[in-house]
């Protein structure tokens, strides 16, 4: 078996802040990390409510997805990390907002604390 295994990197989301890659093309998919709510120009939190930080991060997964060849049609399965459970509802709405049709897999759970401070985290694992 042969090891396909693409580094996937787009100065249009935010840079990682450690040892990993914005995403991994193999086996015909795309694994994006988690993308918390920074600004690709910054590299800061971006300022602002929960909705603000969700529609920070699915654009960060959209722009590593075009970078990758994919698109947010192609995602198949979507984590989404919470600092607070009681976001749920205004999480979902943004996230619900970027699937018209035919959403993704999806798992949420809560976590204690995100890198700098975020509020959510969301990862996809898309065809590539």
């Amino acid at each position: 078996m042969s090891s396909d295994r693409t580094i996937v990197s787009t100065p249009q989301a935010p840079a990682a802040i450690g040892p990993y890659s914005q995403a991994v093309k193999s086996g015909g998919f795309v694994f994006c990390s988690g993308q918390t709510p920074l600004d690709p120009a910054t590299g800061q939190l971006v300022e602002g409510g929960i909705e603000v930080q969700t529609r920070q991060v699915m654009q960060n997964l959209s722009q590593v997805l075009a970078a990758a060849g994919s698109s947010f049609e192609q995602v198949v399965k979507t984590t989404i990390f919470l600092t607070n459970m009681a976001d749920f509802a205004k999480v979902n709405a943004v996230y619900g907002s970027f699937f018209a049709a035919a959403p993704p897999a999806r798992s949420t759970v809560q976590v204690a604390a995100l890198p700098l401070g975020a509020a959510v985290e969301i990862e996809m694992i898309a065809l590539g």
